[in-house]
């Protein structure tokens, strides 16, 4: 396509396209959004989860038995999640990172934001931080997914300039969580001309989906040892335990 190399083009596109009526991405009812009333309602059921991990738990519990066993705790305060990692949303994620579909972002930030204390939690931070991407990543990518998501549901407080990855990872899917921790040690860092001004405050912290937990521990760290107070880990997605 004429243009389509240009920096940011497919990403405005993709937002323009994203606002005409098209067949829903589940059921393929026309005219829809990116995903009908219908199958939000089916597929984005609120669910009991445990306020560490948020893995699905039985109604009435807070942490999961996993969380109150492991030896290494989350360092984040509670951690949201809109759905469960799979049909319809695992789709639409990949459609979004690795396709470069970045107008799914505001879709997905809806759903988010209709989460269960995913409103108070956003209301009661001074800063809603998305995890960063490694250099390499971001032009690869074209975008942060992350970031597009902060933005679309706290424009105002995000701050996409504080938290900075220092370095890129090896591939972590098919890595237990005690060896995606050793590789996201000093993966993270805060600004150092803005961690003062972190002291004290409440973040939000986003990311896409949510597997073990080890990206948004170890960004945490570095948030904690700026002296955050509080941090409210959000995702679109949490992966089931295998």
């Amino acid at each position: 396509m004429l243009f389509s190399g240009l920096p940011g083009f497919s990403r405005r596109l993709h937002a323009w396209v994203d606002a005409i009526p098209s067949q829903c991405a589940c059921c393929h009812a026309w005219p829809s959004r990116r995903v009908c009333n219908a199958c939000v309602a089916r597929f984005a059921q609120p669910a009991p989860r445990c306020q560490r991990c948020a893995l699905r738990v039985p109604a009435g519990v807070a942490v999961c038995g996993a969380c109150l066993k492991v030896k290494e705790p989350p360092s984040f305060d509670r951690c949201l999640a809109a759905v469960d990692y799979a049909y319809p949303w695992a789709d639409a994620v990949a459609d979004f990172k690795f396709r470069g579909d970045a107008g799914w972002a505001a879709t997905l930030a809806l759903l988010m934001r209709s989460t269960p204390w995913m409103e108070p939690a956003l209301e009661a931070a001074d800063r809603v931080l998305p995890v960063p991407l490694s250099t390499d990543r971001l032009r690869e990518r074209g975008f942060n997914q992350a970031a597009l998501l902060a933005r679309h549901l706290a424009r105002a407080k995000t701050d996409a300039r504080t938290l900075l990855r220092l370095h890129a990872t090896e591939a972590q899917s098919s890595l237990p969580r005690a060896q995606r921790l050793r590789n996201l040690r000093g993966a993270f860092a805060v600004e150092p001309h803005r961690a003062a001004a972190l002291r004290g405050q409440r973040v939000v912290l986003i990311d896409d989906v949510m597997t073990t937990g080890a990206t948004l521990h170890a960004a945490t760290l570095a948030l904690r040892e700026a002296g955050v107070a509080h941090v409210t880990a959000v995702v679109l997605a949490r992966t089931s335990p295998d």
